[in-house]
């Protein structure tokens, strides 16, 4: 998968100087645009085809051997830098997201990538800054670089585009399934909206549109060791469970693996709110499996046995990692297996060692564990039943539970 090139630029930005004597300009792309309405596309599209079964992922799922970024690119108007004056002392490293030749003696060329220390950010629009690359000091338009470490520095992020905008960009001839861009929500401030081109037999090309969401007490293995998750009691703990099947059980039903479920891969929400993430080593399976290529790494002890030793994997292997997931929830993040190393863990589960039950841990949940864990991956539940199992658990199963001192 890859994303939209958002930064092509058009020439330099409008200058003004102290003197407030603007130069003359071209039209240009800046990062930062106004008004969306007021964009215009260009339909210069380059781009590859996308492996949707390539190995090698990026962050966003595409093949990372592929020039990522699709080269579309956009017109916007100059607009003044946003970042207020409170980086002055030279210590915050930017990065150029375009290319930009000097049109003074004062100015500093410089190409896209580079990365600059900012020395005195007070001139306005313009800033002083040297070249960490190359050690000259100069002048450069602010709305030409961002942050390093922001989101304004990445290629596929656009800042304030509109729906139809994104729409009308990614829908351009060339374009690929798959490519994408991320803006700024249009109705929840602070928020983003994630835009991806996709395609299907009753609609063909059309662009789907996915709020993200900041998750503020991170993943679940930390939420449970080291934030209030340590408090939790079994009610919570079951109800989270129960959450993370739903989310596996549209997977399952969508017919995709995720290959990589533990808690470190769960993100925590306000009101103990769970959602599956990290979809990094995620397949869509032909004929109920899916053959890993030899040499590929996966997390051993979250494993399924015959994932693990023959790369074999399916959504039933997803549901021993699962089983594995339970055991975090309920040992508030303790490492599976505990005074194992990987190779023991193999060796000792083929022969058919399965985790104890944990203390404190009732035993109809370890018989849920129990069946997630069994050899035949046909013998394990679905995850449907998973989920049903654990929405009804306190009425069905464990009606006289009581809280104890750890669960």
């Amino acid at each position: 998968m890859g994303c939209i090139k958002s930064k092509e630029d058009k020439g330099p930005a409008m200058k003004y100087r102290t003197d407030n004597t603007p130069e003359p300009i071209s039209s240009h792309v800046s990062h930062y645009g106004s008004d969306s309405s007021q964009a215009t596309q260009s339909p210069a599209i380059k781009g590859s085809a996308v492996n949707f079964n390539s190995h090698s992922m990026t962050p966003f799922g595409g093949p990372s051997g592929m020039t990522p970024f699709g080269g579309a690119s956009s017109s916007f108007s100059a607009v003044p830098s946003p970042y207020p004056s409170t980086l002055t002392g030279g210590v915050t490293v930017f990065v150029a997201l375009y290319d930009y030749e000097a049109r003074t003696t004062d100015d500093l060329s410089f190409k896209k990538g580079e990365r600059f220390q900012i020395i005195n950010n007070t001139e306005g629009d313009w800033w002083e800054a040297r070249s960490i690359a190359t050690g000259k000091t100069g002048y450069i338009p602010s709305n030409y670089v961002a942050p390093a470490d922001s989101i304004q520095a990445e290629e596929w992020y656009f800042g304030k585009m509109g729906r139809k905008d994104a729409e009308r960009l990614l829908l351009n001839p060339g374009n690929q399934r798959g490519i994408f861009l991320v803006r700024e929500s249009e109705t929840t401030k602070g928020a983003y909206s994630l835009s991806i081109r996709d395609w299907d037999e009753v609609r063909g090309d059309n662009v789907k549109h996915y709020k993200i969401r900041k998750l503020d007490n991170g993943s679940l293995l930390d939420f449970l060791k080291e934030g209030e998750g340590k408090f939790l009691k079994l009610p919570q703990l079951v109800d989270m469970a129960a959450q993370i099947a739903d989310g596996m059980a549209y997977i399952e039903r969508m017919n995709y693996i995720h290959r990589d479920l533990r808690a470190a891969n769960i993100l925590v929400g306000d009101n103990l709110v769970c959602k599956i993430a990290d979809f990094g080593l995620a397949r869509l399976i032909e004929d109920n499996e899916y053959t890993a290529r030899q040499g590929a790494k996966f997390p051993i002890k979250w494993t399924a046995p015959e994932a693990a030793l023959y790369g074999r994997f399916t959504i039933k292997s997803d549901v021993w990692s699962f089983g594995i997931l339970l055991t975090e929830l309920v040992t508030k993040g303790r490492v599976p297996y505990p005074g194992m190393v990987n190779r023991e863990v193999l060796e000792q589960v083929e022969r058919g060692y399965r985790m104890p039950c944990p203390q404190g841990c009732p035993e109809s949940l370890h018989e849920l564990m129990k069946l997630c864990w069994k050899k035949d991956p046909d013998e394990r539940p679905t995850f449907e039943y998973i989920q049903s199992f654990l929405e009804d658990y306190f009425t069905a199963t464990e009606p006289q539970y009581q809280p104890g001192d750890n669960l």
